[in-house]
């Protein structure tokens, strides 16, 4: 019978980075039954014996105040039903923060539960002149303690020869269940201001007895963190790192994104040239290579983005942009906390939106998850970068920016503002407790190369299924709405305007004339809202645009039947519409209300309505 492992520890110990590093590119992410929560699960490479790892939620202590914590502790206890309970505890502890590790590891003993202790980031402790007696640690607090470094090998082989032999005597004889069966208010107990207190005086006797570390961070930590949580010159710094990242998008990824267009276009003549005419010729061409190769083509973008905000998690920088900006969000009705969120959804609102559990008020949470589509997530990244291609020029001005990255970058900065205003509106006349911000500051450190890999990988992977799955399926479905039926042999309009896809864009024409949109970007809008990047191939559809280089050729089909004020106008929709019923569903399942589900699309949608007819109305009289 398999064993099962479980890594345990505070967020930010470097857990994920341990779990990609035992299990390499084996991981399954799901989420938890009955639960919105990510679960991560892997088998353990390179041991003789199966076992399974997990990767739990990061959580503090057995007293939750989140739910992401909930199900760590309820995991351990095995209170989620179809959820087996781990056999052995990996707790995780950042050696550079080790009194605060300690408060979990302690708790996690009363339940006498096989238990191993990993040091995580023993470098980064030693470069502090940190010296932590492990031997002694382990007699101290009765489980092996290993140093790790999860940024190599060399630091997870003793773990992984800890974790071969529980292995090894598991499968002779499976390790009993001592487990103690604590009540909630036992659990409780331990949060008792005598209890706590008895913990921590436990704890400063270990740290006295086992560990010397200097008193004052290292000099340039000091200096850097002067600037960088300064309230004007880390605003300065933050605004600038994001200049950079929306430049980077553009100039970065240009190259590779020539060469995967070119990669589609090589194949679409290959097609073409080798295939009889006919209708599956044109299915394969126009639906299957045009469809795909019109959203993978931007797949270079996505990546970059994701490649920032990972460098900038890793380094320690995020947890200080969200102290920084707790202030001038709280006159918004949330705080610091609520950065994290925000800043995943621009990746995509549905993670943004289910990390929101770690918010503890619940007015600023449901604020939160309201807002968060209005960050522009990746999905909006094929959209945007098609239109913006084809109608700004690409130029530089006042001598360093790129005209094209400044606008992408107007765009996202809409969404931010317009947020604030939403949280604005929406925090007047409640009134709520205050939350006090309390974050961990960790320590700089530089990315992990292994950690960003793993991180790059799971998210080309999860975009490419879609494309491979809700994608190439929306792709086939439009070819059909623009291929059936035919024209009749007295026809005098172009054949498209015969089809389902034409019928049903000239009804919806009426609703979307006020905004300047033609029927074929009504038509557009339908199966954007399984997956918004879609829209890049339903216009490659609608408009016929195949054969060589098709992302350039849609860009110049729409430049010659759009005017700007259209084309802005259609980016300010995309801006707002909740063009995603992905995002739609962990809405209802968050807040767990319908009305709320309700509300918040409809506001989208009126929100975008009116957006895309200012900027069509202000942008045609200035034109």
């Amino acid at each position: 019978m398999s064993i099962r492992f479980a890594l345990i520890g505070n967020p930010n110990c470097g857990k994920t980075s341990l779990f990609n590093r035992l299990t390499g590119a084996r991981a399954k992410v799901a989420n938890y039954p009955g639960v919105t929560v990510e679960r991560r699960s892997g088998p353990i490479s390179d041991l003789a014996e199966p076992a399974e790892l997990l990767d739990l939620p990061g959580t503090y202590s057995l007293f939750v105040t989140s739910p992401d914590e909930q199900v760590a502790r309820d995991i351990i206890l095995g209170k989620i039903a179809g959820e087996t309970k781990p056999d052995v505890l990996i707790a995780v502890i950042d050696a550079t923060n080790l009194r605060l590790g300690l408060r979990l590891v302690m708790e996690l003993k009363t339940l006498n539960r096989p238990m191993i202790l990993a040091l995580n980031q023993m470098d980064a402790a030693r470069s502090r002149g940190i010296t932590i007696n492990t031997a002694g640690l382990a007699r101290e607090i009765g489980m092996p303690v290993i140093e790790t470094v999860a940024v190599n090998r060399h630091g997870t082989d003793e773990l992984r020869k800890v974790l071969a032999e529980f292995a090894v005597n598991h499968a002779k004889n499976p390790l009993a269940d001592d487990t103690q069966t604590l009540s909630l208010n036992q659990i409780d107990e331990l949060s008792r201001d005598d209890s706590i207190e008895a913990l921590y005086h436990q704890i400063e006797n270990i740290m006295q007895e086992h560990v010397v570390q200097p008193v004052d961070l290292p000099r340039w930590q000091e200096r850097l963190d002067s600037v960088v949580m300064h309230p004007v010159l880390g605003l300065v710094v933050l605004f600038t790192i994001l200049m950079v990242v929306f430049q980077a998008v553009f100039a970065w990824a240009s190259p590779v994104v020539d060469l995967i267009d070119a990669g589609f276009t090589f194949l679409g003549d290959a097609v073409s040239t080798g295939m009889p005419d006919g209708i599956l010729k044109d299915f394969i061409v126009q639906g299957l290579i045009a469809g795909l190769g019109s959203v993978i083509v931007f797949l270079p973008q996505i990546v970059i983005l994701f490649f920032f905000i990972l460098v900038l998690e890793d380094t320690g920088y995020l947890t200080r942009a969200a102290f920084l900006l707790d202030r001038p969000m709280r006159g918004l009705g949330i705080s610091g906390r609520s950065f994290i969120p925000l800043l995943s959804s621009f990746a995509c609102a549905v993670p943004g939106i289910m990390s929101t559990r770690s918010i503890s008020d619940p007015r600023e949470r449901f604020i939160t998850i309201m807002i968060a589509p209005l960050m522009t997530c990746s999905a909006r990244l094929p959209v945007y970068a098609l239109i913006i291609a084809a109608f700004i020029p690409e130029q530089t001005v006042w001598g360093i920016f790129n005209l094209q990255g400044l606008t992408l970058f107007a765009l996202y900065f809409a969404g931010v503002v317009s947020a604030a205003i939403v949280a604005l509106i929406m925090r007047r006349n409640q009134t709520r407790e205050h939350y006090p911000l309390l974050l961990e500051l960790p320590s700089y450190r530089w990315p992990m190369a292994y950690h960003l890999l793993m991180g790059l990988k799971e998210r080309v992977w999860i975009f490419l299924r879609r494309v491979g799955t809700i994608i190439l399926a929306l792709s086939i479905i439009l070819w059909v709405l623009v291929t059936f039926p035919g024209a009749p042999a007295d026809a005098t309009r172009p054949a498209i305007e015969y089809s389902f896809a034409g019928q049903l864009g000239a009804l919806m024409q009426y609703l979307f004339a006020p905004l300047g949109f033609s029927w074929q970007m009504c038509i557009a809008l339908i199966p954007a809202m399984a997956a918004r990047e879609v829209a890049v191939s339903a216009l490659a559809t609608v408009y016929a645009v195949g054969g060589d280089n098709v992302d350039a050729a849609l860009g110049t089909a729409l430049g010659q039947e759009w005017n700007l004020p259209v084309a802005l106008a259609y980016l300010a929709w995309f801006v707002y519409a909740p063009q995603c019923i992905s995002t739609i569903a962990v809405v209802k399942r968050e807040t767990n209300s319908a009305k709320a589900t309700v509300w918040f699309t409809l506001y989208l949608f009126a929100l975008a309505y009116f957006a895309a007819w200012a900027t069509y109305t202000i942008a045609s009289w200035l034109v």
